[in-house]
């Protein structure tokens, strides 16, 4: 079974955040999917962490290593969609890609984002939690 999977998902696994066990139980049997903005996502958090000073430099080339070594698959979405999506819901387009991702593909969403998993019910979009 295909899983939306969210940012967030890949780096609480990699920065063993106390998430981490019900995540690799809930995924084990599945394969996770991806909007093609993930890489460039880990990124942007990864450097946010470093600004806050949760993360040294030397630590952060190593999450992005740890985190680009995870088996997903990315995928191309309707970014208009996408958009309508973020817009109605008044959340961030970044949420919108993995919330079109998982409507787009009827695949279930991963995500450890309260706002994201408020949005995906209402949109009735099954959550893995």
């Amino acid at each position: 079974m295909n899983i939306v999977s969210d940012t967030n998902i890949f780096l609480a696994v990699v920065l063993e955040e106390p998430e981490k066990e019900s995540i690799i139980q809930l995924t084990s049997e599945t394969s996770a999917v991806s909007p093609e903005i993930l890489p460039y996502e880990f990124g942007n958090a990864l450097t946010a962490m470093l600004k806050r000073k949760q993360l040294s430099h030397k630590e952060a080339l190593a999450a992005y290593d740890a985190v680009s070594s995870i088996p997903v698959r990315l995928v191309s979405i309707d970014i208009q969609q996408a958009l309508k999506l973020a817009l109605d819901y008044n959340i961030y387009a970044y949420d919108a890609y993995f919330l079109q991702c998982a409507k787009q593909l009827s695949s279930p969403l991963i995500t450890l984002d309260k706002r994201m998993k408020q949005v995906a019910r209402e949109m009735k979009i099954e959550l893995v939690e």
